[in-house]
């Protein structure tokens, strides 16, 4: 007789995960100093979830598994336009980074730096311009694209929240009360 297995699967829907960097780093202990390592990973489907991980272990490998796992814990959905961009312009932060992210014209790709980029192509973002400011720290600045991209609105959450009806007559825009 077989045993059935009770763990439920995760469907696995295509997650790219990048390693956006891998420290020593040590800890001092009463006997000497205890070596252990820090990954950083972005986790992303690349049609608009998008999560940032970190893990610690005495070895790379653990690191990236528990960079992985927290990643996925910490997934956001990323409302995408039809030209792979964002809706509108905004600004993130966390701790000292300050991140400005802005929509571009289609066929310009991603202009921005550092983890602030692999954070936007894992998301699905093709066309954007990002700016990180103050911090130049790889945590920091890629927490605070996940900040900014989760304070993004749509057009219909906005209309939704001000109870205001939207109809289109001939091309026109009506928006009523």
């Amino acid at each position: 007789m077989k045993k059935k297995n009770n763990r439920s699967k995760e469907p696995d829907t295509n997650w790219e995960e990048r390693v956006v960097q891998v420290k020593r780093v040590t800890k001092v202990v009463k006997g000497g100093k205890k070596l252990s390592f820090r990954a950083i990973l972005v986790v992303g489907n690349e049609s608009g979830q998008v999560g940032v991980g970190v893990g610690k272990a005495s070895d790379v490998i653990g690191a990236v598994k528990k960079g992985v796992v927290d990643a996925k814990k910490h997934l956001i959905n990323v409302p995408l336009t039809k030209s792979y961009s964002i809706p509108h312009p905004i600004n993130g932060i966390s701790g000292a980074a300050k991140v400005i992210i802005r929509p571009s014209a289609t066929g310009s790709g991603v202009i921005a730096g550092g983890s602030i980029r692999t954070v936007l192509e894992l998301a699905g973002v093709k066309n954007i311009l990002a700016k990180q400011l103050r911090s130049s720290n790889t945590l920091n600045n890629a927490r605070a694209v996940l900040n900014a991209l989760a304070n993004l609105r749509t057009f219909k959450q906005t209309t939704y929240d001000r109870d205001i009806s939207i109809e289109y007559d001939n091309q026109n825009l009506k928006i009523t009360k």
